[in-house]
């Protein structure tokens, strides 16, 4: 007798606008460096709002996510020109989502909740592209939730993204990753990353 094996019930497919939420909850997990991040965060959207939605907005031909049994575990996120999804980030998102949060102000002693930073960084962004980066003028986002990681996924899902950008013509491809999250290092020098080093780089780069 033939053994008959289950489908594999995880599938990757491009993110959509009702994705939104469940893509925030995926960052707020993975939101320090890599761990959960909800004990730090007492609002759970803005981790999202930041590094995740935007680019579902933004370029959702880039824009993937993992389904699973329990429901999205897990995306993959592109830009096709940094220069000009940070322009475009800086005029009309970080604005619009800044028009329903109250500004902490830049006084770090007066912050007294904890995503106070995050609504710092919401009314006033920036965006680290400095010349060493600019060689590689695209750049990726990718957080799973545990239940995916190892498994082969997130390869997958990555490569399907620099596949895509590579075919409009991206010429090269740069991720920003914590230094703490040597998880994430390694994974990203397994696709063949490499750290960005000298004059100019950043030092999450």
């Amino acid at each position: 007798a033939q053994e008959v094996q289950p489908p594999d019930p995880y599938r990757q497919r491009p993110a959509t606008e009702a994705d939104r939420p469940a893509m925030e909850m995926v960052c707020l997990k993975t939101g320090d460096s890599g761990k959960d991040a909800t004990a730090r965060e007492d609002d759970p959207r803005l981790l999202g709002l930041i590094y995740a939605v935007p680019y579902q907005v933004r370029a959702p031909e880039y824009a993937f996510v993992i389904d699973g049994p329990n429901g999205v575990a897990g995306y993959v996120l592109g830009a096709l020109d940094s220069a000009d999804y940070y322009d475009w980030a800086g005029r009309e998102w970080f604005p619009k989502v800044a028009a329903e949060i109250a500004d902490p102000g830049p006084d770090k002693a007066k912050w007294t909740k904890g995503s106070d930073w995050a609504r710092y960084e919401i009314h006033h962004p920036e965006f680290t592209y400095p010349e060493a980066l600019h060689p590689y003028p695209a750049h990726g986002h990718i957080d799973l939730l545990p239940e995916v990681q190892g498994r082969g996924f997130g390869r997958k899902a990555l490569e399907h993204v620099i596949a895509a950008l590579k075919r409009d013509g991206a010429k090269g491809m740069h991720l920003g990753v914590g230094p703490r999250n040597r998880g994430a290092l390694a994974f990203y020098e397994k696709l063949g990353f490499s750290r960005l080093t000298g004059p100019g780089a950043p030092r999450n780069a």
